[in-house]
């Protein structure tokens, strides 16, 4: 701002009336400093306007567990798509699910003022160090999982109920030996809702839990191990109910790689390709894009002045039959 000021032989202060539209200005000064500004590259930092104005950046803060992740990439989309229209841009950081990781990003995000913060909260997050941000009237969602230690809007998907249609499906088609590949730590919550599921969906069909059909994997690679120390099980799986998209990608992996197409499989989550697969894989299908754009609608609803109690968003999951859950048990 200094710069075009000295160019065009005006106080800073003039520049900054052009370029905000404060104040009364003559037209011939105006147009000499807006030729100045082209002439130069000027460009405002809006962000340190807001910070000496006291005003929010025009910026929503969204905290993710992982950018590899293909579930919060769309995620992230359906939240952009949503807010865009309305002029806010959206900035994504990845906690690579520590709980130190994502407090940094959000302090960050609070640090430049944004309007609002949405959060895909980590592994061990605890978020009582926004109660203040929250009491203050920042808008704040929680995605696919809910917040810990703060009450707060929150979107999430049917995880228990998609679960039980999943793990049912099997049942029906035959199957008493039903296997879960589920992620790690179990404390997660879309873990825990997912287990619950699959015990719900057992007991309903009067099935006895055996823990020992029970194995878990953060990665596809662990999951994949994990799929063939139940193979391996002295009474194996007729079937497997893998309970994220990376534990669908090292089931389908290591059955593959086992020449195994005997196992029937339904995943949570959907993958890319699924439908080519051999046999093509039946999902509980989430939608990503769903749950971020029903967080940016409340997102948008708190920045309009709604300022009623905390909700939670549930977003129906849908079953896709495709073949694999569909194969019949070996042996009765």
């Amino acid at each position: 701002m200094a710069d075009v000021a000295r160019e065009v032989g005006v106080t800073a202060k003039t520049v900054s009336r052009v370029l905000n539209d404060e104040g009364p200005v003559a037209a011939e000064t105006r147009e000499r400093v807006l030729q100045a500004v082209r002439k130069l590259g000027y460009q405002p930092n809006l962000m340190a306007r807001n910070m000496r104005v006291g005003a929010r950046d025009a910026a929503i803060g969204l905290v993710i567990p992982e950018m590899g992740n293909p579930f919060f990439g769309t995620l992230a989309g359906g939240i952009e798509n949503t807010v865009r229209a309305r002029g806010l841009t959206l900035i994504v950081g990845s906690s690579s699910e520590t709980a130190e990781l994502e407090q940094s990003l959000i302090a960050a995000f609070l640090a430049r003022r944004v309007s609002a913060l949405m959060v895909v909260p980590s592994a061990a997050g605890d978020h009582r160090h926004l109660r203040g941000e929250r009491a203050a009237g920042l808008p704040i969602v929680f995605l696919d999982r809910p917040a810990v230690g703060l009450t707060a809007d929150c979107v999430v998907s049917a995880n228990r109920e998609g679960a039980a249609a999943g793990v049912g499906h099997l049942i029906g088609h035959g199957h008493r030996r039903v296997g879960f590949v589920g992620d790690l730590p179990a404390t997660l919550y879309t873990r825990r809702e997912r287990f619950q599921g699959y015990r719900d969906a057992l007991e309903r069909s009067g099935l006895p839990f055996d823990r020992a059909l029970v194995e878990s994997g953060h990665d596809q690679d662990a999951a994949s191990a994990a799929t063939l120390r139940l193979l391996a099980l002295d009474d194996p799986p007729t079937a497997l109910f893998a309970a994220n998209n990376l534990a669908s990608m090292g089931v389908v992996v290591a059955l593959a790689r086992a020449g195994r197409k005997d196992v029937a499989v339904v995943g949570y989550d959907d993958l890319p390709l699924a439908e080519v697969l051999d046999p093509p894989l039946t999902v509980v299908a989430q939608d990503p894009a769903a749950i971020g754009g029903a967080a940016a609608d409340l997102v948008l609803a708190r920045l309009d002045g709604d300022r009623s109690k905390a909700r939670r968003t549930l977003v129906p999951t849908r079953l896709i039959v495709r073949g694999s859950g569909e194969l019949p048990p070996l042996r009765p």
